[in-house]
C-alpha cells in the first residue's frame, strides 16, 4: 500500500508466512489469505504485496506467458508488488530447514542468477514510482564460510549489480538488493555490514569498468547494493533500530528495505516458557546479555536450553512472532524496542520506500499462544504500524 507520498512509502507483508514452493501454489496464497487480508483492512486504492519466489516459482514465472498471467492475477486482486524475498532459494515450510535457508551463499553463480532472475520479475511487476526491492542472505552462514570467501562474494555481487543496471536502463524500473543482517551469519551487526559494503563500494569499481558508464561506477553500486534492515536481528544484537538506521543513513547506505518484525524476550529465571518454541524447522539463535553488557550466543534453541544462562540480563530468542502480541508471562515480544524514534526516521525522514510486515514462523508458534487467525493476525499486524506511521 502506498500509505505516504511525499516521502513515498509503501507498506506490505511478506507471502513467505503462507506456506508454497511452486507458482500454483503463490497464486493460491494471493487469492485465498492475501485477497482476505485486503478485504479485512479495507483500505482503498491497491494493496502493495511483498512476493516470496522460490527458485522453482522464479523459474515458473519466467516461463513464456506465466508473467503476463501472474500480473493479470495482481491487477484482478486489486493489488501490486514492489518487493520480494530471495532469502529463502529452496523450501521454506514444511521439512527441515534451518541452516539450509543460507544456501547457495553469495560465492556461487547460483545465487546470483537467481537474484537476478527475481530483479527481471520485479521490473516487469513493480510500479516504476515504486522500484523494487530483494531481500538477500548476509552473504552466507558462517560456520560454512571459509576465510577469504568475501572476494568471489564481491564479485557475484557485482556482477548482479551490473545486471540490475542494465535492467534499469532498458525498463526504467530501479530494483535493488539488500543484504539482511541476521545472527551467526558473516553479515550479523550493523557495524559489521556497514564495514562490509564499504569494501564493496572500493573494491568493487574495479568489477564494473567497462561494463558502466566510467566514473560512475560507485554510484552505480550505491544505487543497486544496501541493506534490508530486520528489526527483530537487530534486536537480538541489543542494538537499538532508530540508532542503526541512521547509521545506514549517514554513511549514505541505500536502506532498500525494512522487515517490520518482533523477537522474543526471555525472563531468564523462567527457562522452561521458551520450551515450547523449540521446533524443528527454523533456525533459533538466541543471544543474550549479562549484567557487564557481555554477549553470549547459541547457534540454536535446545543448544540454549543445555546451558541456560539463568543469571543473564536480557536473553533474546529468534523466533518471529506477530508485532500485536502482548507475550506470556516471563515472554515478551521485541516490539517494544520500535518507539517513536525509529518511525519518525522511517517517516519524516524517509530513510527508507518499502516496509514489510515478516512473520514467517507463525505457523510454528504453540498452539496456545499463536493467535487463532492468521488474516485476523495479519490485520492487525499491518494496523499496528499503520497506527504508528
Amino acid at each position: 500500500m502506498l500509505i505516504q507520498k511525499n516521502p513515498p512509502l509503501h507498506l506490505s507483508y511478506c507471502l513467505n508466512i503462507h506456506p508454497g514452493e511452486t507458482l500454483p501454489e503463490v497464486v493460491h496464497a494471493i487469492e485465498h489469505y492475501a485477497t482476505a487480508v485486503r478485504q479485512a483492512l479495507a483500505m482503498p486504492g491497491e494493496f502493495g504485496l511483498g512476493l516470496r519466489l522460490s527458485c522453482q516459482a522464479a523459474q515458473e514465472l519466467s516461463a513464456p506467458g506465466r508473467l503476463a498471467e501472474f500480473q493479470a492475477v495482481l491487477q484482478g486482486s486489486g493489488m501490486y508488488t514492489f518487493s520480494i524475498n530471495g532469502f529463502p532459494y529452496g523450501q521454506f515450510h514444511g521439512v527441515r530447514v534451518k541452516e539450509k535457508v543460507y544456501e547457495p551463499d553469495w560465492r556461487s553463480p547460483l545465487r546470483r542468477d537467481y537474484t537476478c532472475q527475481l530483479a527481471n520479475i520485479l521490473a516487469t511487476l513493480a510500479p516504476k514510482a515504486a522500484g523494487g526491492s530483494i531481500s538477500t542472505v548476509p552473504l552466507g552462514y558462517r560456520a560454512a564460510w571459509p576465510e577469504g570467501a568475501e572476494s568471489p562474494a564481491i564479485q557475484r555481487l557485482m556482477e548482479t549489480v551490473v545486471h540490475l543496471h542494465h535492467l534499469g536502463e532498458t525498463t526504467g524500473c530501479l530494483v535493488h538488493v539488500g543484504l539482511e543482517p541476521e545472527p551467526d551469519c558473516v553479515l550479523e551487526t550493523t557495524e559489521e555490514t556497514i564495514s562490509f559494503l564499504h569494501r564493496v563500494f572500493r573494491e568493487g569499481r574495479h568489477w564494473l569498468r567497462g561494463q558502466v558508464p566510467a566514473g560512475a561506477e560507485e554510484a552505480i553500486i550505491r544505487k543497486h547494493l544496501g541493506v534490508c534492515l530486520d528489526t527483530c536481528h537487530v534486536a537480538l544484537q541489543f542494538e537499538d533500530p532508530a540508532a542503526m538506521l541512521r547509521r545506514y543513513v549517514a554513511e549514505g547506505i541505500l536502506v532498500s528495505k525494512i522487515q517490520v518484525s518482533a523477537a522474543l524476550e526471555v525472563d531468564a529465571r523462567h527457562a522452561e516458557v521458551i520450551k515450547p518454541f523449540d521446533e524443528p524447522v527454523y533456525m533459533h539463535q538466541v543471544k543474550a546479555l549479562d549484567t557487564q553488557g557481555r554477549k553470549q550466543s547459541w547457534r540454536d534453541l535446545p543448544d540454549a536450553l543445555a546451558d541456560w544462562p539463568a543469571a543473564a540480563q536480557k536473553i533474546r530468542v529468534h523466533f518471529h512472532v506477530p508485532l500485536f502480541w502482548d507475550g506470556t508471562p516471563g515472554i515478551k515480544p521485541t516490539s517494544g524496542c520500535l518507539g517513536p524514534e525509529f518511525w519518525a526516521a522511517v517517516v519524516a525522514g524517509g530513510a527508507t520506500r518499502h516496509l514489510e510486515v515478516e512473520t514467517y514462523s507463525f505457523g510454528m508458534m504453540p498452539a496456545a499462544v499463536r493467535p487463532p487467525d492468521i488474516v485476523q493476525s495479519l490485520k492487525l499486524e499491518l494496523g499496528w504500524v499503520m497506527a504508528r506511521l
